[in-house]
């Protein structure tokens, strides 16, 4: 099992290494433009990190909105994916925010909706266009996934 912490955005350190992850992911990988990718909800949103050992190597946030509770933002550094990061830091924010009782949704990239489903996101809606990506709206359905 990963370390995995929730932190605030004015946690210097800990965004900052954050910043790196999705910086590489999103901006270097995906070529999402940067002033897409850090936006106004940097600090009302609730981040996490995941660590192997000391290195962190993945991230996420959440933050309320008018729909609900939007889980976004995930982001595993390619040499790590594959090893049930990903899935670790989903279900760590899960357990925080369906005690909420609020709609839990993310916004999927095309690639990895096989993954959430897995997880109990269910998509509903065709697909749109977000930074040049296609995406899928998902919700969380608890009992849904495998």
């Amino acid at each position: 099992m990963n370390r995995i912490i929730r932190f605030s955005a004015s946690d210097n350190e800990f965004r900052q290494q954050s910043r790196r992850i999705r910086f590489q992911v999103f901006v270097e990988e995906q070529h999402v433009p940067e002033e897409l990718e850090y936006d106004e909800f940097e600090d009302v949103a609730v981040h996490y990190l995941a660590f192997q050992d000391t290195l962190a190597v993945a991230t996420c946030r959440w933050r309320h909105t008018g729909k609900g509770i939007k889980l976004e933002r995930f982001a595993v550094l390619n040499d790590h994916r594959g090893q049930g990061i990903g899935e670790q830091l989903v279900k760590r924010v899960l357990e925080e925010v369906v005690p909420l009782q609020k709609t839990v949704y993310l916004h999927a990239q095309e690639q990895v909706t096989g993954f959430y489903e897995k997880l109990g996101f269910v998509p509903s809606g065709p697909a749109f266009d977000e930074a040049g990506i296609r995406h899928f709206f998902m919700q969380y359905k608890p009992g849904s996934g495998e």
